[in-house]
Parts: structure tokens; C-alpha cells; sequence
């Protein structure tokens, strides 16, 4: 970090478009209210269809992105794929992590590692969660292992709606704004956080204050989950205006 210029590097799917817009936006907004600067460098690991086998083969990739990434000297690398790590197995994040990370240490440009999908756990916990319900772009056999990797991290998944999109590109075409429709097919009665997007590729920041303050509990998503550990491994506030309870500040 050299004059409050912070380097944000992301591993991302080859048809992701989305992390490229939702991370900048939300770290641009907060720009408005602190001190610190960020630049955005990514780099790209081959995926075009949503399924296990595409998702398998692209994670194996994701150590050269690392490299490449550590090259430049990032400050953080952000791994923007949550259903690639939740398809390798319960816990991976974990794993995930700590290999990217050593990478970066080999290559004398150490930086702290965060996956979308250790991030969705974590702030979910941070939150307080034990019930929660989630909308996804998924194909159900695929939501399915999300629900069990969540469920294995000590959280409960009430319900969930999977619009069943196998096209990454037509997932990153969806419009936030029909979120405002997808959650009332969703059982949110009873739970603590509805999770408006548990896809980093599927648009979802414009809605999610919104539909927080509808249901009156916390709403995030993955994006926002992945930047409140991005800066909480900068040690910096995790306050971003209008991007839903977890980036209030609080936690």
C-alpha cells in the first residue's frame, strides 16, 4: 500500500463481468467518505457454463492467477467464484485460501487471500445468522451443494430460489432490480439474513438496500460479503454507504 493507494486484484471466471463492477462500486462509493484509494487488476481463469465439471477444471487454474496477480504487488486478492469453491467439497475456502496465499509468499508479494465463499460464511456469522434463505442463478443439483456448504458451516438454510441459468454470460445479464420480485417466491418468516445473491455473478447490489428495508433484517450478497473481508484484511472500516447491513461499519 503506497500512499493510500490499496491494490485489489481478483481471481475471476473468464465470463465473470460482474466482481469488475460490483467490487469497484461499492470501494468507489466509499471512497466519497475515507481517505483510501483502491486500483482493481484481474486475472482470469477459463469458464463459460455453470457446471461442476467447468467449475472443477477453472479452480484449477486459479493458482496461476495468484501468480500473475502477485506479480503486480496486490494488496489483497479476492477469489470472485463462490460456487467453484463450494463444488470442491465441504470447508474448501479454507484450503483455497491458505494455498493461494503460500503463492503469493513464494513469489515475495505476500497478501491476504479472501474467497467468496469463506466470505459468505463469515459474515453471515458475523451477522449473527443461524437461519437464513438465499436466491441463486443456479442449476438446482449446484444450489443444492451450496446449501450443504453452508449448512456444514453451522448455518441453517430455510429455503431457497434457483433461476436454473447455466449461461455465465445470461447470468451477469440478469437485472438487480427483478430481485425485487425473486425474493417473495423465497420463505424469509423466521430467518436472520436473506442472502439476495449467493452468485458473485449475478447482479445484485441496487436491490439489496432496498429489499432490507422491506423485510427490516439484514440482506447481503456475495460481493458484499467479499468486499467486507477485503477490507477487514486491510484493516480498514467496513463502512460503505447503501450496500446493506454487514458494510454498515458495525462489523
Amino acid at each position: 500500500m503506497k500512499n493510500n493507494l490499496i491494490r485489489v486484484g481478483q481471481i475471476v471466471p473468464s465470463s465473470n463481468v460482474t466482481m469488475e463492477t460490483e467490487i469497484p462500486a461499492m470501494l468507489r462509493a466509499r471512497e466519497g467518505i475515507s481517505p483510501e484509494r483502491f486500483s482493481f487488476h484481474s486475472s482470469r481463469m477459463r469458464m463459460k457454463n455453470v457446471t461442476k465439471e467447468e467449475l472443477q477444471a477453472m479452480d484449477a487454474d486459479s493458482g496461476r492467477c495468484a501468480l500473475e496477480l502477485s506479480d503486480a504487488r496486490m494488496d489483497v486478492l479476492g477469489y470472485a467464484c463462490l460456487v467453484a469453491i463450494m463444488s470442491m467439497g465441504n470447508g474448501y475456502h479454507r484450503n483455497a485460501q491458505l494455498n493461494l496465499q503460500k503463492i503469493t509468499e513464494e513469489n515475495n508479494a505476500a497478501a491476504p487471500v479472501v474467497t467468496s465463499a469463506g466470505a459468505l460464511i463469515d459474515g453471515l456469522h458475523a451477522l449473527g445468522a443461524k437461519t437464513i434463505s438465499f436466491v441463486c442463478p443456479y442449476m438446482d443439483s449446484l444450489a443444492r451443494l451450496v446449501v450443504d456448504y453452508i449448512e456444514s458451516e453451522g448455518i441453517k438454510v430455510k429455503d431457497y430460489l434457483a433461476l436454473e441459468i447455466p449461461d455465465n454470460l445470461e447470468v451477469a445479464a440478469q437485472d438487480p432490480n427483478n430481485l425485487l420480485e425473486h425474493f417473495k417466491k423465497v420463505d424469509t418468516e423466521g430467518i436472520d439474513v436473506l442472502v439476495l445473491s449467493a452468485c458473485v455473478q449475478m447482479p445484485s447490489l441496487a436491490a439489496v438496500a432496498k429489499v432490507e428495508k422491506i423485510l427490516q433484517i439484514p440482506v447481503t450478497s456475495s460481493s458484499i460479503c467479499t468486499t467486507w473481508q477485503m477490507l477487514k484484511s486491510l484493516n480498514l472500516s467496513t463502512y460503505v454507504p447503501e450496500a446493506g447491513e454487514l458494510l454498515s461499519g458495525k462489523y
